[in-house]
């Protein structure tokens, strides 16, 4: 076997769930709530250190699709995959593509009483990586992947 039958091999999803929800602010709590129950079901279970940094990944992911995402008739799609690594991977679609998240280094965390800002800085800290996806030309991903070992 080559060792690049071995990465792809590595790579291929072992869980995976999709669902598209309302670009409301209940729609992105529920959004969180099920990425809990789904991370529960895979043998994640609630209250674990991977299930509460997937669920503030998932929150601050859907927040801010539904904030800056938001394209009226349009809903969010949430993505969890789980690879054999173990890696977790959420991802958030959104209709926006003309609105980009701000790069590290481009964002100013907001004043320290204000009530958002920090959002992404949140994402920084817990994520293993992130990022955002335009391939697709009507919608954009932003991404987290977090290790599951």
């Amino acid at each position: 076997m080559n060792p690049e039958n071995v990465t792809l091999e590595r790579a291929m999803p072992t869980h995976h769930f999709t669902v598209r929800l309302s670009p409301t602010r209940r729609g992105a709590r529920l959004a969180r709530r099920l990425a809990v129950q789904q991370l529960d079901a895979w043998g994640w279970p609630y209250d674990s250190e991977i299930s509460d940094t997937a669920a503030h990944l998932v929150a601050e992911l859907a927040a801010n699709s539904v904030q800056h995402g938001h394209v009226r008739g349009r809903d969010f799609r949430l993505r969890l995959t789980v690879t054999a690594e173990p890696t977790l991977r959420i991802e958030v679609a959104d209709a926006r593509v003309d609105r980009l998240p701000p790069t590290l280094g481009d964002h100013e965390p907001g004043l320290p009483d204000a009530e958002s800002g920090r959002g992404l800085l949140l994402v920084e800290a817990l994520a293993d990586t992130w990022g955002c996806d335009t391939s697709d030309p009507v919608a954009k991903t932003v991404w987290a992947e977090l290790s599951l070992r």
